[in-house]
């Protein structure tokens, strides 16, 4: 190859990159504080008083300049603590404005640092917010099956009691045969006799339903149980008593959703079936809402209609229950204790001292 060729080094300089410059973070509030100006007023000031200090000094000490020189020479001594004299002032004015000028820094950065945590603490309660704000639909949807979990543990608890063997809810009759015969003392027609003898008597999981009543107008299941209940006998008579009481608790605004009762053990609803009342059963009387109970006593001691129909419901409601427990196991009575008319009792009864 010839000596003309080159080395490509030596027809191109590569020429380095310049780095960028380095720009300055933008703390915002939490940046540090600027130095300021060296000279402030309290500098200014200090100066003016060491000034003053001094011209009185030269004038004091000019005033009595003749006197000195007539007297024997000043010692040693003397003349050290002439100079101290004059000096210790101006120290001490210095110190002070040095101390001043520190308490002013001080009384900055605490203001600087009070900004900065008052800061902090709005971006904390802003990021909680926006998280409880940003949750997740499944983790709504977590949180309502574990109370739907925490409910069903309680009704199961409730049912620990004692165990049974019993048939279906769906077979078993919710009130014999017998109790509602019993209370047909008044002649009915044959034709309604026939129909009576013929209908089979209502099962204790459609009691339950029944004493519920429906959720809505588009219960469709529930307005069927209902008229079922409705067309026994044995049950006739208390959901028409716990109707009545429920429309007139709701023309006070009391419903029976609004309330969340105490659950009570089925032991002691089975103990109130067999006839004991007041202490014992104090458990079942769960309803503590104090504006529901001090409503229904006082309709109770102005309105005799309403009074007549809690004594009613009252009296169906011992009556009933105490031919389904015959019949109904723990868990059952459980679910029955859940129930709106349930609930109205619960309610009635402390108003009216069952459980006292």
């Amino acid at each position: 190859m010839s000596s003309s060729s080159s080395d490509p080094t030596d027809e191109q300089t590569i020429e380095p990159r310049p780095s960028p410059t380095p720009t300055a973070l933008d703390l915002g509030l939490y940046a540090r504080a600027d130095a300021g100006p060296r000279i402030t007023g309290i500098e200014i000031a200090a100066i003016i008083v060491s000034l003053l200090w001094i011209v009185a000094v030269v004038v004091l000490g000019l005033s009595g300049g003749g006197e000195e020189e007539a007297e024997a020479a000043p010692t040693g001594l003397s003349q050290l603590l002439s100079i101290l004299a004059v000096i210790v002032p101006l120290a001490l004015i210095w110190v002070a404005a040095m101390a001043a000028r520190t308490a002013r820094a001080l009384r900055q950065e605490a203001a600087r640092l009070q900004a900065s945590i008052d800061a902090m603490r709005a971006a904390y309660v802003e990021q909680q917010q926006r998280q409880s704000m940003e949750m997740k639909p499944d983790l709504v949807q977590k949180l309502d099956d574990l109370v739907a979990a925490q409910q069903a543990a309680d009704t199961k608890l409730a049912t620990f009691t004692s165990l049974r063997s019993v048939a279906p809810a769906e077979v078993r009759a919710a009130v014999s045969p017998s109790a509602s015969e019993a209370e047909a003392a008044q002649p009915q027609p044959a034709l309604g006799l026939v129909q009576e003898i013929e209908a089979e008597p209502i099962s204790v999981a459609d009691f339950i339903k029944a004493l519920n009543f429906p959720e809505n107008e588009h219960d469709k299941e529930g307005f069927r149980t209902l008229r079922r209940a409705l067309e026994d006998r044995a049950t006739e008579r208390l959901i028409r008593a716990s109707q009545d009481v429920l429309t007139l608790l709701s023309q006070d605004g009391i419903y029976m959703d609004d309330l969340r009762p105490d659950r009570s053990k089925s032991e002691v609803w089975r103990r109130f079936a067999k006839g004991e009342r007041g202490r014992p059963i104090a458990a079942l009387g769960g309803i503590h809402d104090r504006s529901s109970l001090v409503l229904a006593a006082g309709r109770m001691r102005k309105d005799p209609v309403f009074r007549d129909a809690v004594h009613h419901f009252l009296r169906h409601f011992d009556r009933t229950f105490m031919e389904f427990e015959k019949n109904a196991s723990d868990e059952e009575i459980s679910h029955l204790a859940d129930t709106r008319t349930a609930r109205a009792f619960m309610l009635l009864g402390r108003v009216t001292g069952t459980f006292d």
